[in-house]
């Protein structure tokens, strides 16, 4: 499950057949005539847009350079008369070139800020030429799925749909959202046809089955697949027959339309700021709470399973670097639980995803700290005040102590990196950690979830909520102090048709993403891993450990 830079690719360039233009798109094309160019800065590069139809509104026009050791694009869209301004380019040079709904690329022309250069759009020859511009959901909407008379799902001996899939949405969310989409952008060029380095075989089933086992994520891919099977298939042959169908010339059934309106406003800056063989999870920029926090400063990236190194991007000189988050001697590393067992048709048997940091997400505090959930420690290495016989009130209500050998997702701490000092602190957390949010208190409390049941992480009952309070952190150095946590028992509330459940049910899985709700000063978030019906819910009484663990209301009026 490769994860891909972000950069210029299909996703932005995008084409409608202008030869056989639909009227609506015809209409944003105006009568041959003479336009004058936008007034520009020295720092713009701008001009008009024109093809055999006259000029060219709603297309994209980029520019991009290499010349600052990232690659760096900026877009901006032309107006209804074609016109465009590309807005405060550091200085470099260019190739800029027009990429939009009918078109193909057009020659790439050399340029620098400050200069006016017109640009002559390229119709695409055909449909055929034009879609391979489509942004990749609309190949990806060709997929096959189960009619919707086979939900909910009975099993194999009933209508073969597994009995977890309940309507087709929850198909749906398994095969976009949170299953394959969570990786990948299916419907790109590199996967909606088959790359010969695959190999050679019987049939394109086949070749799915093989292609979803290559690489460091091919262990969760089949494990994907494989719950997505049937007895006429499944999702596996859907597959097949998808890029069947594409290879024989179909195309998607409708051509996206230009961006009108206040869309032509967007001006959109991308760079590559870490490196081919490895992802971007998330990143982080500035405190929410008060986001004037590190104003035009660095930008920190979160790597996840695939490397140590964590990129840093200055975005004020387009610079990128690294910093490297500490580990004890033994910490585990992501290549244990991912290795490649097949072959990669780009990077072979070359194990890339390496992470004994794992850092998954990070926010920033109101010092411009940086704070990730990343592990620092081995699963085997659990600190006394976790256990039975704590002083620490949380571990006396709900000790957790349970040693796990090798890598697994849960297994990750908090650590934090200040800029001022360029140093590292790491806090040890008994309970994993996975999604971070800070709370709008004095004592700027650090929420945190975990995923506890997910991800290969064992023993469910580890699932908790967990919190920092980083104001006596700071004061005193001390994890044990400011740090507790609460497991989940749920109670639900009889709202909008919702049913009760039994009472004091022991939730057995982790949260997802910690809110802090600021009009009722509660603990709030979506159930993610939970195992309920969609939909926001609150954490009551988590403010400081109590007799009993706290209760877990499903709420959708937050």
């Amino acid at each position: 499950m490769g994860k891909e830079t972000f950069g210029v690719g299909p996703l932005l360039g995008i084409a409608m057949l202008a030869g056989a233009v639909p009227a609506d798109v015809r209409a944003q094309q105006n009568p041959i005539q003479q336009v004058a160019a936008p007034a520009i800065d020295n720092d713009d590069i701008g001009g008009v847009v024109t093809s055999r139809f006259g000029p060219e509104a709603g297309v994209w026009v980029i520019a991009e350079t290499t010349g600052f050791g990232t690659r760096f694009a900026k877009m901006a869209v032309t107006d209804e008369r074609g016109r465009y301004v590309i807005p405060d380019l550091p200085t470099a040079n260019y190739r800029v070139w027009v990429r939009g709904y009918g078109l193909v690329d057009s020659p790439k022309v050399a340029s620098e800020p400050g200069k006016i250069l017109n640009l002559t759009a390229v119709t695409a020859p055909s449909l055929a030429e034009a879609a391979q511009y489509y942004p990749a959901a609309y190949w990806y909407s060709m997929v096959k799925i189960p009619d919707q008379s086979r939900f909910p799902g009975t099993g194999d001996k009933g209508n073969g749909i597994p009995e977890y899939f309940k309507t087709p949405q929850h198909w749906l969310n398994f095969i976009k959202t949170n299953g394959c989409g969570n990786c990948h952008q299916i419907g790109n060029y590199a996967t909606r046809y088959l790359s010969p380095k695959l190999g050679h075989f019987e049939s394109s089933e086949d070749a799915w089955s093989y292609r979803l086992s290559v690489g460091p994520a091919g262990h969760d891919m089949v494990n994907f697949i494989t719950q997505l099977m049937t007895p006429d298939g499944g999702q596996l042959k859907a597959l097949a027959d998808w890029t069947d169908r594409i290879q024989a010339g179909e195309l998607p059934s409708r051509s996206p339309q230009r961006p009108v309106g206040v869309e032509r406003n967007l001006v959109v800056t991308v760079r590559d700021w870490l490196d081919p063989k490895h992802y971007l999870h998330d990143l982080t920029t500035t405190d929410r709470r008060h986001p004037t926090v590190n104003a035009y400063g660095p930008i920190y990236g979160d790597t996840e399973l695939s490397s140590n190194p964590q990129p840093v991007l200055d975005p004020v000189h387009n610079t990128k670097t690294t910093i490297e988050p500490p580990v004890r001697e033994g910490t585990p590393s992501s290549a244990l639980a991912n290795k490649v067992v097949a072959a990669s048709p780009y990077w072979g048997m070359e194990q890339t995803w390496d992470s004994k940091v794992n850092a998954h997400t990070s926010v920033m505090d109101q010092d411009g700290r940086v704070y990730w959930a990343a592990q620092n420690r081995s699963p085997q290495d659990i600190p006394a005040y976790c256990k039975k016989g704590s002083p620490l009130r949380s571990a006396q209500l709900y000790p957790l102590d349970v040693p796990h050998e090798g890598f697994f997702q849960n297994s990750r701490q908090v650590t934090v990196y200040d800029p001022k000092t360029k140093q590292f602190t790491t806090i040890d957390t008994c309970f994993g950690t996975h999604h971070l949010n800070f709370a709008e208190d004095a004592n700027n409390t650090l929420w945190l979830s975990n995923n506890t049941g997910l991800g290969g992480a064992p023993v469910p009952e580890l699932a908790v909520a967990g919190w920092i309070n980083t104001r006596l952190f700071w004061q005193t150095g001390e994890a044990a102090k400011a740090q507790g946590w609460t497991p989940f028992v749920v109670e639900r509330q009889a709202r909008r048709g919702l049913q009760p459940a039994r009472p004091d049910t022991r939730l057995q899985q982790g949260h997802s993403d910690p809110l802090w709700h600021v009009r009722d000063g509660l603990f709030a978030g979506g159930q993610g891993g939970l195992g309920l019906e969609p939909g926001p819910s609150r954490l009551h009484h988590a403010a400081r450990p109590r007799e009993e663990p706290a209760r877990y209301r499903v709420d959708r009026n937050l």
